[in-house]
């Protein structure tokens, strides 16, 4: 998931790649991942691990944990689950309401960033979007973002098609719009308080984005710069010798994303099909470094989005007939970038595939940078989704099962304190000894756990007319 409205918190030539013995290689590993996330099945977190969390967090625990027992703990914990998949589809909303500003795909009117709101009423920009987006919902053809937007609509009692649907579904995307609009109001506020306070000079104050977007939906924003962010850690891990050369066999990814469109307006492509990035970043970056070996590397997805883990498995069926997967990588030159970040951009996917031709956007995009890159369809057959609440759940895996390293960017920042503890004892569930968590938060470290913050890289982004320093701390399982 990507987080950028605020900067310090801020994917031969046919491209099948996989022949004769490579494939051979591979496929034992791959099945015998797959087979093992099958029979791990989920857990819920224990009663016992919890305890020592609800002593630390009486303030913070919810009142009706208070001197709860193992049932009531695990009653809770059951409507906690339900609780937060259902911010799922306020997260879909919201994507629905960054299609409705700076959509391409149905319409040719101008985009509308959101400080430009009132002008864009006044001069009927906006109502002229709403207008042809509601019309692609009623005739959306083969745009699956409108595919999906007209199922979410069906969802909420509203066809497009019936004789109201017109208004009908203008005022519903209208009401949306208005209650984002709310809700990024406080976020800046937030935003606000966060900057005007004095800079400590400890570089885990960089992790400290607390809870900033707990009472938000989940969203499935998915970019480059948290992959970037990544890549550099595990440069600086792999020079302090804390990961060593093919040490990685066993990776897991919380939350990975969908890219449907960003949130930010200067992030905000729809005219390339869906795609998730950071599981094939991920495993790029892995073989880059050379902690992993090419065909001794398994990626387990974990996710509550039945629409990632969809994405995935489709893909996989794609993959299991040698059929590769596509990233579109653009760039707006205008985006003041580091070089260090424009060369990872122009590296992305060397390692997991092969350059293609990237598909031409629209005019409208002046001065766009594209890249397109098929990934192996060995490399996607090494990622392996599994439905995981990482709040309240975690893969019951035999300890030679247990991963090596697991990432998290801009993930916990969704839930409060002592969901953010729940969530580190069931990332330790999941590590083996000496295992990795690399994540963009800082979370609440309980005393009996056995994740501990170990360290932070501090990743500069430093471009003209820009400053700003991303970070990624590293918790290692004792």
């Amino acid at each position: 998931m990507s987080f950028p409205e605020h900067p310090n918190t801020p994917g031969g030539p046919n491209g099948n790649g996989v022949h004769g013995r490579a494939r051979i290689l591979t496929l034992p590993l791959v099945l015998a991942a797959a087979l093992s996330l099958l029979a791990a099945g989920r857990e819920f977190t224990s009663f016992d691990s919890v305890k020592p969390i609800l002593n630390a967090q009486r303030a913070q625990a919810p009142a009706e944990l208070k001197g709860a027992d193992a049932p009531q703990w695990l009653a809770w914990a059951r409507r906690r689950d339900q609780a937060i998949r259902a911010r799922l589809e306020q997260g879909d909303l919201d994507s629905m309401v960054n299609l409705l500003l700076s959509g391409t795909s149905f319409t040719q009117r101008p985009r509308i960033p959101m400080e430009g709101l009132t002008e864009a009423s006044k001069s009927g920009v906006l109502k002229a979007r709403v207008d042809d987006l509601v019309a692609g919902l009623r005739s959306p053809g083969d745009n699956e973002r409108l595919l999906f937007l007209r199922r979410l609509l069906h969802s909420q009692g509203i066809d497009p098609e019936a004789a109201e649907g017109p208004r009908q579904s203008g005022v519903f995307i209208l009401k949306n719009l208005l209650r984002v609009a709310e809700e990024r109001k406080t976020l800046a506020a937030r935003a606000a308080e966060v900057d005007r306070r004095e800079p400590p000079d400890d570089p885990a104050s960089l992790l400290d984005r607390s809870s900033f977007f707990q009472d938000r939906g989940l969203s499935l924003d998915t970019g480059i710069i948290p992959n970037f962010s990544i890549e550099q850690t595990m440069r600086d891990l792999k020079a302090r010798g804390v990961l060593r050369e093919g040490q990685v066999a066993r990776v897991a990814v919380i939350g990975p994303g969908l890219d449907f469109i960003d949130k930010n307006e200067a992030s905000a492509y729809d005219y390339y099909p869906q795609q998730t990035l950071q599981p094939f970043a991920l495993y790029d970056t892995l073989i880059r470094l050379g902690l992993a070996k090419p065909n001794a590397l398994a990626l387990s997805i974990l996710d509550i989005s039945p629409r990632v883990l969809e994405h995935i498995r489709h893909a996989r069926e794609r993959a299991a007939k040698n059929t590769g997967y596509v990233l579109q990588l653009p760039r707006d030159v205008a985006r003041p970038w580091p070089p260090a970040l424009i060369a990872y951009w122009r590296a992305l996917g060397d390692r997991a595939g092969s350059d293609v031709a990237p598909i031409r956007p629209p005019e409208i995009f002046g001065g766009m940078e594209t890249r397109a890159v098929r990934i192996r369809p060995d490399v996607v057959l090494a990622c392996d989704p599994a439905d995981l609440d990482i709040v309240v759940e975690h893969l019951d895996l035999a300890a030679a099962d247990r991963f090596d390293l697991i990432v998290g960017t801009n993930i916990f920042v969704y839930y409060d304190a002592f969901e953010q503890s729940l969530a580190l004892e069931n990332v330790a569930a999941m590590l083996r000894p000496g295992g990795l968590l690399l994540t963009n938060d800082r979370l609440p470290e309980a005393a009996s756990g056995s994740l501990r913050l170990a360290g932070v890289t501090v990743v500069p982004f430093d471009a003209p007319g820009a400053s700003v320093h991303l970070a990624v701390g590293w918790y290692r399982k004792q």
